[in-house]
Order: structure tokens, then C-alpha cells, then sequence
């Protein structure tokens, strides 16, 4: 990521611990970050937050980059969906699959407001 880029994660006193495949986790994670990235134009931050909430585990990703227009709100997790000019459209879509379908889980788009603030949250139940 370029230097004028910058990263927080907001960390609770106390660990949080779910199941997870660490391999496709990391995957999952690391797509969220790199589209945060290309949404952000020349400088912003990217905030990653854990925290629990009624034995569920919630990692929200928040950046300030040029956000998702709302009729897309659910369309960026399908197959062949992409805002950029280069790409197939599958991060996302492979994203949610791993989420859903290994991990039992929920992503979903909480909220975009251009060059401001836009949030994916992932859900794991406990």
C-alpha cells in the first residue's frame, strides 16, 4: 500500500477468539484490504475492528475511500460484479462464499458514503 495510506486497528483489552481457516481467512481478509485500497484515491485510512457482541464476532472494515453507489449494496458480493476497469468481478463473490459456506458465517455492506466512510462487516457466530 502507498505510504500515504494508513492503517488502525482498533483492538479491545479482550482477546477475541473464533474458528476460522486461517489460509482462507487470510485470504478474506487480505481481498477486503486490497479493495479498500483501490477505493482509495491517493490518501486515506483503513480501520480494521474487532469486537463481540452477543456470541458473535464482528470485524468491521471501514475505509475512506470513493465508496459503493446503493443499488450496488448487494450486488458486490455476486459473481462478475466490479467498479474497476481491470479485474473479473470474483473477490468479493469468493469472499462471501468462503464466509457463508466455511466459516458459517455473514458479509455484508453496512453503509458507504463517498471519500467519507464505507464499512463491510464480517459476522462469525461463536
Amino acid at each position: 500500500a502507498s505510504s500515504k495510506i494508513s492503517f488502525k486497528l482498533i483492538e479491545k483489552k479482550k482477546k477475541i477468539y473464533s474458528m476460522v481457516n486461517k489460509d482462507l481467512f487470510e485470504w478474506v481478509v487480505e481481498n477486503i484490504i486490497k479493495n479498500s485500497i483501490d477505493a482509495i484515491n491517493e490518501q486515506g485510512t483503513i480501520i480494521i475492528k474487532p469486537y463481540e457482541l452477543d456470541k458473535k464476532t464482528y470485524i468491521d472494515f471501514i475505509d475512506n475511500g470513493k465508496g459503493i453507489k446503493k443499488p450496488f449494496f448487494k450486488e458486490i458480493f455476486e459473481p462478475g460484479f466490479t467498479s474497476k476497469k481491470r479485474g473479473w468481478g470474483l473477490g468479493l463473490s469468493l469472499v462471501k462464499r468462503i464466509i457463508k459456506d466455511y466459516h458459517q458465517g455473514r458479509v455484508q455492506l453496512v453503509k458507504s458514503i463517498p471519500n467519507k466512510e464505507t464499512i463491510i462487516r464480517i459476522t462469525l457466530i461463536k
